[in-house]
């Protein structure tokens, strides 16, 4: 494959924020600023451009995105105004802020093609984007705020990527939850037979069918219970003189999957005992973990299991260009299930899926030179059967 030499050019995307409230730290109140990056090859035009978003952003120098460019891809990375810290985050926001790009690419950088490239978490977004931008429906977050997507002029991309991608923040969340804690307020205080870290516990790897199937309805139980709790205190806040307020919380307990100690749930080449942050023991309790800092409106919008809107298996059906979902079979963080969940859920008949043996979440190490060279010519030659490498006229 031709190596091409790249620019990386960081520009901004500003634009009038019409949230009620502050919702970011720091910044200027009147306007929404999305860090982006383009990776532009030197040595090949192209009227295609490959968009990356996810919810918390950070992955603008990911092995995967540098790859792309290398392989002559136009690369665009677009952090979402909540980059790096999610207690206040609204996907339907996200959803916003992945429209600005887009528009910004077609208007102002001049790509007449845009492809959308889902990772980890931007798959979801991206499906969830796609399916707002075709026919929008969503008029507001599940807590009854801003924006409303019918209003934004959502323009459709050409082409979705999903790569080593999960299902949707909730989903996920909700399989990685700490189904023994009984009590929110003191993590402490845990059902003995659920707690996985407790080696009292006599139940362990390898798990029954009949524990799985308890501890899944004990997490899907659990979330609900923090859900119920969090709709009554919007509830009372807004009832209060002052409906605006937030109340910010924490959720204790959010790696606990029987996947990353038994290898035989959801299997695949990862190792056992450890998941993408490590070990997952340490991870469940630890400052790191997933929707551990949180805001009402927030958990509504992006963890709660039955109302947040940001769901790639919903959404999936609606979605009417072509789509390639690529997974790599050594992910510790975005398991097999859900790369063939996301296949499965996509309704436009061009689809393919391709599973690459030995790959980890992140193309990281060394060892990975060959998994994530394969990644990137899967691309490339399914982008090239189908238009999306054209050179800009």
């Amino acid at each position: 494959m031709t190596r091409h030499e790249y620019d990386r050019i960081p520009y901004l995307i500003a634009y009038q924020n019409s949230s009620g409230v502050r919702d970011v730290y720091g910044g200027i109140a009147e306007l929404v600023v999305l860090e982006s990056q383009l990776l532009r090859p030197r040595d090949h035009p192209s009227d295609t451009v490959l968009i990356f978003m996810h919810p918390i952003g950070g992955g603008a120098w990911l092995p995967m995105t540098n790859a792309l460019a290398r392989a002559g891809h136009h690369v665009i990375y677009c952090n979402s105004r909540f980059r790096g810290a999610d207690s206040a985050l609204l996907m339907e926001k996200v959803v916003q802020d992945l429209g600005e790009c887009v528009k910004d690419a077609k208007n102002r950088l001049g790509y007449s093609k845009v492809v959308l490239a889902g990772w980890s978490g931007g798959g979801s977004l991206s499906v969830f984007y796609q399916q707002q931008a075709q026919h929008p429906t969503v008029t507001a977050s599940p807590s009854g705020d801003g924006p409303d997507l019918t209003t934004l002029g959502l323009i459709p991309a050409d082409a979705i990527l999903l790569l080593a991608a999960h299902i949707s923040r909730h989903g996920t969340l909700t399989e990685w939850l700490d189904a023994s804690i009984t009590d929110e307020s003191d993590p402490a205080k845990r059902d003995p037979e659920l707690d996985l870290y407790n080696p009292d516990n006599p139940n362990q790897p390898p798990y029954s069918p009949e524990f799985l199937e308890r501890y899944r309805a004990a997490q899907i139980a659990r979330n609900r219970r923090i859900t119920a709790w969090v709709k009554d205190k919007l509830a009372e806040i807004k009832a209060s003189d002052r409906p605006d307020d937030e109340f910010g919380f924490v959720v204790h307990g959010t790696m606990a999957d029987p996947r990353w100690l038994d290898p035989t749930v959801d299997p695949n080449e990862r190792p056992a005992g450890t998941c993408y942050l490590g070990d997952p023991q340490t991870v469940n309790m630890s400052p790191v973990g997933l929707a551990r800092y949180c805001s009402l409106r927030s958990w509504l919008s992006q963890w709660s299991y039955d109302d947040a809107h940001g769901d790639a298996v919903q959404a999936g059906p609606d979605i009417a260009v072509p789509t390639l979902v690529i997974g790599n079979l050594a992910d510790d963080a975005c398991t097999p299930s859900h790369t063939r969940r996301l296949f499965e859920a996509i309704g436009h008949p061009d689809k393919e899926i391709h599973e690459i043996p030995g790959a980890n979440h992140y193309y990281a190490g060394p060892d990975q030179r060959g998994t994530l060279a394969q990644a990137v010519s899967i691309c490339t030659e399914w982008l090239t059967q189908r238009g999306f490498t054209g050179v800009a006229q």
